[in-house]
């Protein structure tokens, strides 16, 4: 795919979720068989870790919507390529269950396969997320 068009994706998905789009609406947008990961401490958080499939987009939706307050959840830049888009940023979002404050930088790398996200990559300060997420 053409570098326009993967950075038309990535804007839709930006898009979808910043307006609290259905998990439904945002899992349309990526393969059946997507690969995600959020490095991590994969015991705190159920969004952190390696999974496969729909459902780890459909599962990251709904459990944040429900677990986390978003403060503020910046877009600094939108980087595309043939093959890919990465996504610059900054975020500030309350664990609700601590009311523990996450705040800083991430970068989301999303790869595309036939006009579908086929991966996802969230990296960020994973230990920061740890810290905030246990009491």
């Amino acid at each position: 795919m053409s570098s326009q068009e993967n950075l038309r994706l990535a804007q839709q998905f930006l898009e979808k979720m910043s307006l609290g789009a259905s998990a439904d609406e945002i899992s349309a947008l990526c393969a059946p068989d997507l690969e995600w990961n959020i490095p991590g401490d994969s015991g705190v958080l159920p969004w952190v870790g390696h999974k496969t499939g729909r459902e780890a987009i459909s599962n990251f939706v709904r459990d944040t919507q429900t677990m986390i307050e978003r403060i503020s959840f910046d877009i600094q830049d939108v980087l595309a390529s043939n093959d890919r888009a990465v996504i610059l940023g900054h975020l500030q979002t309350r664990i609700k269950a601590t009311g523990k404050l996450i705040d800083g930088a991430f970068a989301i790398v999303l790869t595309f396969s036939d006009t579908k996200i086929a991966s996802f990559l969230m990296l960020e300060d994973s230990f920061a997320v740890s810290m905030a997420a246990r009491r």
